[in-house]
């Protein structure tokens, strides 16, 4: 049966919050491994300022620990980080792909709107994390249904059921990813909401925050109220985001 770890990749310090964490999932099935975002990789906390650059590291609040990133939490569980095969993608920001030059085989899915957006020349994006030219496979419009939400499925020839979920709004291609093991789901909303309390809390500061990184707020907004509905309906599902520390200690191996 395969094995779901959760892994904190990322900790950024922010005027919201001073322990914002990057919470990546890896899924260990069989001789595979695959990940689900990246978080920072070694080549950025080696060279940052050549891979991310001051500007970006004093606005994001970016706190570098080498022991955090995927590929020494990956070698601390015991396994082999060659064995890493795909890296599924929610969208295509520094933290949540820095890492990907880690696993240089790493074959790379990601919806094609994020793909595009990536290559248009929107200036949120960093070049570096893909400069090691992975193999990049991408996801167009599909007309499966999960649970009111469209989904595409990603392909890794592994047993275990993987779909990414257009979540649009913070990026024009972000996406959820949906994993199915043992018949239970969980739904990964990546940076839909930064901090849970989004769902609920409309005054808190992290909202202004979220609305100023969103490309585009009023799908921002959307895919929030889809979230909130999947939740309300389906209290079954596991919902979780990529920031919120409090949630990741709820998943923390």
């Amino acid at each position: 049966m395969p094995k779901i770890h959760h892994l904190n990749c990322v900790k950024i310090v922010s005027p919201v919050n001073d322990n914002v964490c990057g919470h990546c999932l890896l899924i260990e099935e069989n001789d595979k491994l695959i990940l689900i975002d990246t978080g920072i990789g070694l080549l950025d906390i080696q060279k940052p300022l050549e891979r991310i650059g001051q500007q970006l590291i004093d606005i994001v609040g970016y706190s570098f620990n080498e022991n955090q990133t995927a590929i020494r939490q990956i070698e601390k569980l015991g396994l082999n980080p060659e064995k890493v095969t795909d890296c599924v993608i929610s969208h295509l920001d520094n933290d949540h792909i820095g890492g990907l030059a880690d696993f240089p085989n790493a074959k790379v899915h990601v919806g094609i709107e994020e793909y595009e957006n990536f290559n248009s020349g929107n200036p949120r994006y960093l070049k570096t994390p893909l400069a090691h030219n992975p193999t990049i496979k991408t996801y167009g419009k599909s007309d499966f249904n999960w649970f009111g939400f469209e989904a595409r499925k990603v392909i890794t020839n592994t047993e275990t059921e993987i779909f990414l979920i257009p979540l649009f709004g913070h990026t024009s291609g972000h996406c959820g990813v949906v994993i199915k093991t043992d018949n239970k789901w969980m739904f990964y909303i990546a940076d839909a909401y930064y901090m849970r309390l989004e769902l609920n809390d409309n005054e808190h500061p992290v909202n202004q925050l979220a609305k100023m990184r969103a490309d585009n707020n009023d799908l921002r907004l959307n895919s929030l109220d889809k979230i909130r509905n999947l939740i309300n309906e389906h209290p079954e599902i596991a919902v979780f985001g990529y920031h919120d520390i409090e949630e990741f200690k709820l998943y923390e191996n």
